[in-house]
């Protein structure tokens, strides 16, 4: 895009811009002739400071600049005969000095002149006056005595000032006096009274009248009121003090404010209301003020004429008056003339419609002469407002005013008609680039002048020429305008204006953006207080526009707190309080719109305690409580619990006592007597419980009989002759008075005997000594105190103790299921001989021996309880082929009876278990040996063993399978006829008569075949292992970029590569196919990188590629690669060479040295002063001859090297040192010692100074070190 592009934003803010521009006149170049305009003057009314300059504004423009004059009163006023008047320099605004004069002397009506050579503007008629801010009247107040009730006026009256004044009442310490419906001040500032009161007697009813262009303020007397109630008025009706009568008549100006005013008297003080006769009150443009008693309304239009009707009205009746309104109207436009631009054999019209009540009368002037007065013009034509202008020809510019005026006031207007002849210009700059939000009109502007008016065309892409018709519209002043803007529509247009004296062109570019939305608002939180609150606002916008995030607290600023964090797209607050609360807005600007969200914050709490806790309906075993909530903090009470608190029996322990829900706040509370009752109360919101309210009062209750007994009576003996009563011990709450004890009964079940009873205090559990043995007891438990017993108890059944059972199960029979369950049966013992409470019958056995065997070898003794009154039950988890030997006992509470007689059982057969194990040994090519175990446990008597196996291939697919058996007494076995490099798979098991036993499995390979055998490494004695496996795996380097891989692989896979990869290479591994042959392999890996480190493994795949078994990687490391240069370092030719020429310049150097002592001029100075060449020459390899210098140069080193301070010389550009071709400090040796530098041919500046070098010293240098 054209870096001269100009942007503009096309936005809906510009649109304003954009419709302005089509309604203006049309503007003409200042660098073209024009007549003049007026461009800035003061108002028509001026009213002046009289300490101040007076300041009169005329700007205006034109081509040439316009001179000014001015008149006064009718009468040219001439400037420069005034010396305290100033016409500012290229103006024609006036600045009249009065200081030392009055400026009364300056008031008039001023009125301005504009001219060039094409015509005279005028300005409005500028009527100058002075502000005024007149003293008050002496005058003598007297007292103002009024009876009560009757109504009062007290008159201001200001004196007249320039503009009117601010009236307003106050008293002597300057506040404002109060008004309100009884006392308020008229439009007029007088202070209206509908009734007085005593109150109403003072000193000090002042006005004040403050005078706005002189800021200053008049007091009026102070008036006294002195209110009587010696004869006060009684009630009455109202009627109204202002207007007086039943109807009046007011009139406004269009345009201007309408304040009509009702002030009534009358006891009670009466309330006033307005309605309009005719038509509804303009309620957008209507207020009341003064207490209802004025109706203003603003911008007054023709429909606000009428009938106004106020009403005054008290209890005693009503009062009306009907306000008749006219509306005037001061001229006004319709439709002010506008600048003509015509081009010579045009026609143009000039148009001055006005409206006005009284209609307003038009008079035209031609630069500022009555029209009728100016000369005859044949191409002019005045019909009342409006003057048509035909065939104009050059030279006829002029300034047309339009003068339209009623009583109520005067419009002029300057129009002025410009003759010329112009080519097209496009006045909108160059390339502007304008932005605007897809869906949004968009104005693309083409500002040009000509004469005659330019014709606009549009076109799109130097392609397309755009019409009037949708989505384009093209405006008169040649705005193209795109309705609904896509991003279709963005672009390079182009726009011509044309005319017939030339054509002119303008491109600007169109660009439609993505609007900008929010995705994810943020949502309304309810947040509890001191935690964190997150707002979200994801937004999407145009990713060429620049987005600024911006966040609101109710439409103002975040606060400034560093709680709040604001990220890219989220608010965080963290420790929320109260003060967060609000609503928070997200706002997304871009530069050409914006987008926002808000959502409320809510921040929670727990309630404020509740408060004012009062007991009333005080009752013997109630009382009701109120309360007065507490603040719920924006989480509504869900309930309130009420707490109480035993100061007589548990001081400062609270216990709850009733919840009620949380619209309520009382609760009926049913009490206890004897008892020191406060009571508190809780509120609970979501959030959770209140801090407890304050404690209410002490209520007392009176003692009274238990109303409750004991709880959890029990009746259960611990010996086998006592009986032990228990019970829960009442509270001192239940107590209900002093003096609690408990009295116990007792007696034995379905036995005809009496009650037994006892009194204890202060227990819980009362013992009955010399009981039967467990046998049922009738208990219960009464509670008493000093003011009588409790309820009849309840009856409770219990037993005296156990003894350990008498006797033992008879009739033990045992019934084998199978090999490993039995049942076992008894007869039960009878219950006076279990003497107790009956658990059931324990059952213990144990395995004595197998059958296999003939010693026991009695195992841990297993016990089962079979619980009840049962006769039966089952043994499970019994081993086959075993004796076994069991017993049973009855159990009780108090422990076990004596075991029955031991009774002996055994077991049948069963499956064996699994082989202990199963080992293969000697793996051969075509044989292997197979080595077991017995089963651990036989189960009864072995009949044998079963073999079965099959070949497994390298896809784990099984092959056919074989089988064998073998006699219980076996233990190994040799297969022959085996597949060479095969896996067989292997399953065992053992036999008895009940059938075969669980099965072990085994995997073997045979080995190769004899090639494998040959090889020397094998040890065909070794035995290999079943899996695939690498041993022995070693790398050697051959040469500069071959490496060598040996190893040993033992497996059945044939699919084994080589992979190598350069170390730290992300590059995929590089794979070399090699023989899977059993035994010792080599590989050669060649076209390697010299001087490079490789990663190396071998791996075995399948058919699917996949890797079955990898080695551990080898680092190799290649050599880099040798120099085939020869080292001319170690050459004897090559160093006798160098020592005969360090030789001869020593000798050279010494005879220079001796002669330039001497004085002499050596033959190189010719040779420098022919070639100017102030560098040092070099050496010469065809003669060995060196520069020479002269001898006007004693004492200084040689031109072209510098000797440093320590004795030594730096080598320059120009020396020839064995560094230079490969040979210094630079080289480089092999491994093994072998020189591989070579010649660079390089010419570099040695940086290095003095002896520390490594390089090989230079012969210039060496020569300078003898000198």
């Amino acid at each position: 895009m054209d870096r001269k592009r100009k942007w503009v934003l096309s936005s809906g803010a510009l649109l304003v811009i954009f419709l302005g521009r089509m309604t203006t006149a049309l503007e003409v170049p200042l660098d073209l002739p024009q007549p003049p305009t007026i461009t800035h003057q003061s108002p028509k009314d001026f009213i002046i400071d009289p300490r101040e300059n007076i300041l009169i504004y005329c700007e205006a423009k034109g081509k040439p600049h316009p001179s000014f004059s001015w008149t006064r009163n009718g009468t040219h006023f001439d400037v420069e005969k005034d010396s305290k008047v100033l016409m500012k320099p290229s103006s024609g605004t006036l600045v009249i000095d009065i200081s030392g004069e009055k400026a009364e002397a300056y008031e008039g009506i001023y009125q301005c002149t504009a001219r060039n050579e094409h015509g005279t503007a005028v300005s409005n008629n500028i009527f100058i006056r002075q502000s005024r801010s007149p003293l008050w009247s002496k005058e003598r107040k007297e007292a103002i005595m009024v009876q009560v009730g009757v109504s009062l006026v007290l008159q201001c009256r200001p004196p007249a000032g320039l503009p009117p004044p601010i009236i307003f009442w106050m008293d002597n310490n300057f506040q404002r006096l109060p008004q309100n419906t009884r006392v308020s001040q008229a439009l007029n500032g007088d202070l209206y009274f509908s009734n007085v009161l005593l109150d109403d007697t003072r000193n000090d009813y002042i006005c004040y009248a403050r005078f706005p262009h002189t800021q200053t303020i008049q007091q009026k007397q102070p008036i006294t009121v002195k209110v009587l109630d010696n004869s006060p008025s009684g009630e009455r009706r109202p009627s109204f003090m202002a207007p007086l009568g039943r109807s009046s008549t007011q009139m406004a100006l269009r345009g201007g404010v309408l304040e009509l005013e009702c002030i009534a008297e009358g006891l009670p003080t009466p309330e006033v209301s307005w309605y309009k006769e005719s038509g509804d009150l303009p309620s957008s443009r209507m207020s009341f003020h003064n207490f209802q008693k004025t109706l203003k309304i603003a911008d007054v239009m023709e429909a606000d004429a009428g009938d106004y009707r106020c009403t005054a009205k008290n209890s005693l009746g009503s009062a009306h008056h009907t306000i008749k309104v006219n509306v005037k109207a001061a001229p006004f436009w319709i439709s002010a003339p506008r600048n003509l631009i015509l081009a010579p054999k045009e026609t143009g019209i000039l148009t001055c419609r006005v409206s006005g009540d009284p209609k307003p009368q038009i008079a035209w002037s031609v630069n500022g002469v009555p029209i009728e007065n100016s000369p005859k013009d044949t191409s002019r034509k005045v019909e009342d407002d409006t003057v048509i202008l035909s065939d104009v020809q050059t030279g006829s510019s002029a300034v047309y005013q339009c003068n339209a005026s009623n009583e109520f006031g005067y419009l002029l207007a300057n129009a002025f008609v410009n003759v010329l002849a112009e080519a097209p210009r496009v006045l909108t700059p160059p390339n502007n680039v304008y932005q605007v939000i897809t869906n949004n009109p968009a104005f693309l502007d083409c500002a040009s002048f000509g004469s005659p008016i330019p014709t606009i065309t549009w076109f799109k892409d130097s392609q397309t020429s755009i019409l009037n018709r949708d989505p384009y519209v093209i405006h008169n002043n040649g705005t193209l305008e795109i309705n609904v803007a896509q991003s279709l529509n963005s672009g390079k247009y182009t726009c011509i204006a044309s005319n017939n004296l030339g054509t002119r062109e303008n491109h600007v570019y169109l660009e439609v953006k993505e609007p900008t939305r929010i995705l994810a608002q943020p949502e309304y939180m309810v947040v509890q207080r001191n935690r964190k609150a997150v707002f979200e606002c994801k937004v999407k916008h145009d990713p060429t526009l620049i987005p600024t995030m911006n966040w609101l607290k109710d439409n103002g600023e975040l606060p400034d707190d560093e709680r709040f964090l604001v990220d890219t797209d989220s608010l965080t607050i963290n420790e929320v309080t109260e003060e967060d609360e609000g609503t928070y807005t997200c706002v997304m600007n871009t530069t050409l719109d914006q987008d926002s969200a808000s959502a409320m914050l809510t921040v929670v709490e727990e309630p404020d305690p509740p408060t004012d806790l009062e007991l009333t309906d005080q009752r013997e075993r109630s009382v009701q409580l109120t309360w007065i909530p507490g603040d719920e903090h924006n989480s509504p009470t869900q309930k309130f619990l009420v707490q109480y608190e035993d100061l007589l029996h548990q001081a400062g322990v609270w216990h709850n006592l009733t919840e009620e829900e949380g619209t309520k706040t009382t609760a009926h509370l049913d009490l206890s007597p004897y008892a020191y009752y406060s009571f508190r109360v809780l509120a609970v919101n979501h959030v959770g419980f209140s801090q407890p309210s304050q404690p209410s009062r002490q209520y007392r209750t009176n003692p009274a009989a238990p109303d409750v007994n004991p709880t959890d009576v029990h009746g259960v003996g611990t010996e086998h002759n006592n009986l032990v009563i228990s019970w829960k011990e009442l509270t001192g709450l239940q107590s209900n008075g002093p003096g609690l004890q408990y009295k116990v009964n007792w007696r034995q079940k379905d036995v005809e005997e009496d009650w037994l009873s006892e009194t204890v205090a202060n227990a819980s559990k009362y013992v009955v000594s010399g009981t039967p043995t467990f046998v049922p007891y009738e208990v219960k438990v009464q509670a008493v105190n000093d003011y009588g017993n409790g309820p009849a108890p309840e009856a409770v059944v219990g037993y005296s103790g156990e003894d350990v059972p008498m006797s033992a199960p008879e009739s033990v029979q045992v019934l084998v299921q199978n090999g490993t369950l039995a049942e076992v049966h008894w007869e039960p013992v009878l219950t006076s001989m279990v003497r107790g409470r009956l658990q059931g019958y324990k059952v213990s056995y144990w395995r004595e021996r197998s059958l296999h065997q003939a010693e026991a070898q009695q195992e841990e003794q297993q016990v089962l309880l079979f619980s009840g009154n049962r006769t039966d039950g089952r043994l499970p988890g019994l081993k086959p082929y075993s004796l076994y030997t069991l017993n049973i006992r009855v159990v009780n509470g108090k422990g076990e009876g004596p075991p029955s007689p031991n009774h002996n059982f055994e077991t049948p057969e069963g499956v064996p278990g699994p082989p202990s194990f199963l080992r293969i040994k000697n793996t051969d090519m075509d044989s292997l040996t197979l080595e077991w175990g017995p089963p651990q446990d036989n189960n009864g008597r072995l009949t044998g063993y079963t073999l079965k196996y099959q070949p497994v291939n390298s896809s784990n697919e099984l092959g056919p399978v074989e089988e064998m058996m073998f006699p219980a007494n076996e233990t190994t076995v040799i297969l022959a006829d085996l597949k060479y490099s095969t896996r067989y798979k292997f399953y065992f098991n053992a036999k008895t008569i009940k059938g075969s036993g669980p099965t072990i499995t085994e995997e073997a390979v045979t080995i190769m075949d004899e090639a494998f055998i040959q090889q020397p490494i094998v040890d065909v004695f070794k035995v290999r292992p079943i899996g695939p496996a690498f041993t022995n795996v070693n790398s050697s380097v051959v040469g500069e970029e071959g490496a060598v891989i040996s190893w040993e692989y033992f497996g059945p896979d044939k699919n084994v590569y080589v992979e190598y990869i350069v170390e730290n290479s992300k590059e995929d591994w590089t794979k070399e196919f090699v023989n899977g042959s059993s035994g010792s392999q080599t590989h050669l890996i060649k076209g390697l990188k010299p001087g490079t480190s490789y990663r190396v493994r071998l791996v075995v795949k399948d058919h699917s590629e996949a890797t079955i078994h990898s080695t551990e990687e080898l680092v190799i490391t290649l050599p880099a690669m040798k120099s085939d240069q020869v080292d001319l370092a170690t050459q004897g030719w090559f160093i006798g060479l160098m020592c005969a020429i360090a030789l001869l310049i020593l000798v050279l150097l010494i005879i220079c040295f001796i002669k330039r002592n001497k004085g002499g001029k050596y033959p190189v100075k010719e040779k420098e002063d022919a070639h100017q060449d102030p560098e040092i020459q070099p050496m010469k390899d065809d003669d060995g001859t060196f520069g020479e210098y002269s001898d006007t140069e004693d004492h200084k080193p040689l031109k072209g090297s510098r000797t440093p301070s320590n004795g030594t010389v730096k080598r320059d550009d120009s020396d020839d040192s064995l560094v230079d071709y490969g040979e210094g400090g630079d080289g480089q040796f092999n491994e093994d010692g072998s020189f591989i530098g070579q010649y660079s041919g390089k010419k570099e500046k040695d940086t290095h100074e003095g002896n520390e070098s490594s390089e090989a010293p230079s012969p210039v240098n060496a020569m300078n070190s003898f000198v």
